[in-house]
């Protein structure tokens, strides 16, 4: 894939839309892209997240073991789709182990990439500050809403 069509790629994630050009170039340029083999995981549940992925071509499942150690299929990716966006801003443990249904690549972001963008570009970290913002305000509306069943 060019560099062009990485832009457009990541300038169709939430994290990243209307962000402009430059700012994305510096992500597209700055980004490792990789290939995935079907069926080779790209990375394991609860191992550190010191960086996000951008499914570029292809699919994976996103699985959890449980207890009893029986995994679980969580979710199906596609094209599309950031994985571990909070691994961005800070240290977390992936949530699931991504596995490739078929040959797929992925654009890999750093955490050290990102922080360059929002230092180089303050006004697309401003941007992305305000959408954080919106979700978490959207993630505690949604708690409050379950409370009730913790009561």
């Amino acid at each position: 894939m060019a560099l062009n069509d990485d832009i457009r790629l990541l300038s169709q994630l939430p994290l990243f839309h209307g962000m402009g050009d430059e700012p994305l170039r510096l992500i597209a340029f700055g980004a490792d892209r990789r290939h995935v083999a079907a069926g080779l995981t790209l990375f394991r549940e609860k191992s550190p997240a010191e960086c996000a992925y951008v499914v570029a071509r292809g699919s994976f499942e996103l699985s959890t073991v449980d207890a009893a150690g029986q995994p679980h299929v969580e979710a199906t990716v596609q094209a599309g789709t950031m994985l571990s966006e909070l691994a961005l801003v800070t240290l977390v443990e992936r949530k699931y182990t991504a596995v490739a249904l078929e040959d797929s690549d992925v654009i890999r972001i750093t955490r050290a990439l990102f922080l360059r963008l929002i230092e180089e570009y303050p006004d697309a970290g401003l941007l992305i500050q305000n959408r954080v913002r919106e979700n978490f305000a959207v993630l505690a509306k949604q708690a409050a809403a379950l409370l009730h069943r913790f009561s």
